[in-house]
């Protein structure tokens, strides 16, 4: 463990929250190591069977809820929060009013996030290194058992919202989320209070009526999920909701108030690639398995694979409005070499037949 003179923990946060800002991050909090009730919370929700296939959220034990579990000596944790959006939120819904347009979640319009904020990160943690000398630190930007949203709620950077995002007064909920955990006993931030008064909005606008309760999301209900994390089938009475999305949901963040402080973000690698924010369903259904790679290098959406990407796009295909050009892009994938294609690419054919 490193320990510190008093001068300097009193000066540092003042410096780590300015090194921050001049690296591009939005926002820097500091927090200790106690999640107790983040740990409750999480045990319940997984013991309703709400994180579905995602298997990782419980097989770490408690290094998830307990930091010091993940990485030996932590005493405090750096949070950060950078702002992502790329456009504004009206030019989303002017593509989900689109049926043949494809809907990817802003976040994975542009580059990476992983890679862009733990670059920075590992950049800041050597400002302070320069500062201090060397410290027990290790970075983290959703790649291991971190309750990130709860972390940054109890750093400050704002709380978590009745949708299990977390929300900013000053931004609203458009950004991502990273964490330096740390050996250095770091005066901590104090948590902001809640702003989601009796506001349901993001309950009432979910498609799929995944947010079950305030605060509480059944994945297995939940488009991101279906989209992203679900490998196998999607269920059949989802199918018709999910509409033309293709790559996650942005549904509850679109509708919710407080994002109208929301700001653009000023990252260039955010900006949309390959034209993703505009692109068609009938265009992105042709690529082949080659294509995909290529244009969905240093791409978050890379990880699906070229497989559930054609799923996706065929269910968005089924609930488009009937044409010869949908039914003859689905008929060139009927025999596609996967089944897991072959059984969407039936049910969208399927919708797309007179009902008796």
């Amino acid at each position: 463990m490193t320990d510190l003179n008093p001068d300097i923990l009193t000066e540092l946060p003042l410096l780590i929250k300015q090194w921050g800002k001049e690296l591009g991050f939005s926002q820097v909090g500091i927090s200790d190591i106690e999640l107790n009730a983040a740990e409750n919370h999480l045990h319940d929700w997984i013991n309703k069977g709400f994180h579905g296939e995602m298997d990782y959220m419980h097989k770490h034990g408690l290094k998830r809820s307990q930091p010091q579990l993940l990485q030996e000596g932590t005493r405090s944790i750096i949070s950060v929060r950078m702002d992502y959006l790329p456009e504004p939120a009206i030019n989303s819904e002017a593509i989900l009013n689109n049926p043949l347009a494809a809907f990817i979640s802003r976040y994975a319009l542009g580059r990476d996030y992983h890679k862009v904020l733990r670059n920075r990160l590992q950049t800041l943690a050597e400002k302070i290194q320069a500062e201090i000398g060397a410290f027990g630190y290790r970075a983290f930007v959703d790649s291991a058992p971190v309750l990130e949203k709860a972390i940054a709620e109890k750093a400050g950077l704002g709380w978590i919202g009745k949708h299990s995002n977390l929300i900013n007064r000053q931004a609203g909920s458009w950004f991502f989320l990273g964490e330096i955990y740390t050996d250095l006993a770091l005066p901590a931030d104090k948590p902001t209070e809640s702003h989601c008064g009796k506001c349901t909005a993001c309950l009432d606008i979910c498609p799929t009526q995944a947010i079950v309760a305030p605060y509480q999301v059944d994945a297995r209900r939940c488009i991101s999920y279906l989209t992203i994390e679900l490998h196998s089938s999607i269920p059949v009475e989802f199918r018709p909701l999910i509409g033309n999305r293709i790559y996650g949901c942005d549904d509850c963040q679109l509708i919710c108030p407080w994002n109208r402080f929301a700001k653009l973000s000023k990252e260039t690698d955010f900006n949309p690639r390959y034209n993703l924010n505009s692109m068609q369903l009938i265009a992105a259904f042709s690529w082949d398995e080659n294509e995909f790679l290529k244009k969905m290098e240093g791409s978050a959406i890379r990880r699906i694979g070229h497989e559930r990407w054609l799923r996706n796009i065929a269910v968005a295909l089924g609930n488009a409005k009937s044409s010869s050009e949908v039914k003859q892009t689905l008929l060139e994938k009927q025999h596609h070499p996967s089944e897991l294609v072959r059984e969407h690419v039936l049910w969208a054919l399927q919708q797309h037949e007179p009902q008796a």
